[in-house]
């Protein structure tokens, strides 16, 4: 088995070598955002708990602790609000906006980079299968033999044409984690800021 990899790495050529730095980065992306954007990890339960059973008008000085105390996106948001009350509602909520884009645009951290590999795999994959052709051909049209190297050209073109595979194999994977991972930031942004206009409300109600 381990022979057949390392024959089928070989034959690839050396386009196979940035495919394998493709694959090694995006697997350590996929890896560290599936870890990072657990749900614990972005919003806990518990503050979720506290903003819903919180009463306008009510006191807000627990949760403001609790906040202090979790470091997750949804903490940060939510201290944002109140250190904002001194501000009018509207001035809160452009400052709650600007924030929330903040801790999103750190919630997709390395996507992009994930999206850039989805994007040039299947190229470097072509790039190789052109390239080992050129070389077959060219090798072919030397000897004058074609005719006679029919065996060895269907064998070089299938050898070829390994690099475009391993470079979907490495496209496949990544695409199918940026969109999952996307989903899933985008699922948090929404419920973030259902959250903290939830909690706006109320603290404008406890300020008049």
């Amino acid at each position: 088995m381990f022979d057949s990899i390392f024959k089928f790495l070989q034959t690839g050529g050396i386009f196979m070598i940035p495919l394998g730095i493709c694959s090694i980065i995006s697997l350590t992306i996929m890896l560290e955002r599936s870890f990072a954007l657990r749900r614990n990890q972005i919003m806990s339960s518990r503050l979720t708990s506290l903003v819903s059973e919180m009463h306008g008008g009510g006191a807000f000085a627990h949760i403001q602790a609790a906040s202090e105390g979790d470091h997750s996106p949804l903490s940060r948001l939510i201290l944002n609000c109140i250190h904002q009350l001194p501000f009018s509602k509207y001035e809160n909520t452009e400052s709650l906006q600007t924030k929330a884009r903040a801790e999103i645009s750190l919630m997709e951290r390395g996507l992009v980079i994930l999206e850039i590999i989805v994007g040039i795999a299947p190229l470097l994959g072509l790039l190789g299968t052109i390239a080992g052709l050129i070389t077959i051909f060219g090798d072919v049209s030397g000897t004058g033999q074609i005719a006679n190297q029919g065996a060895q050209i269907a064998r070089g073109i299938a050898e070829a044409l390994n690099t475009t595979v391993a470079g979907l194999v490495v496209a496949i994977p990544s695409l199918i984690a940026h969109s999952i991972l996307s989903k899933k930031v985008e699922g948090y942004a929404v419920e973030m800021e259902n959250i903290c206009m939830e909690l706006l409300s109320k603290l404008y109600t406890a300020s008049r």
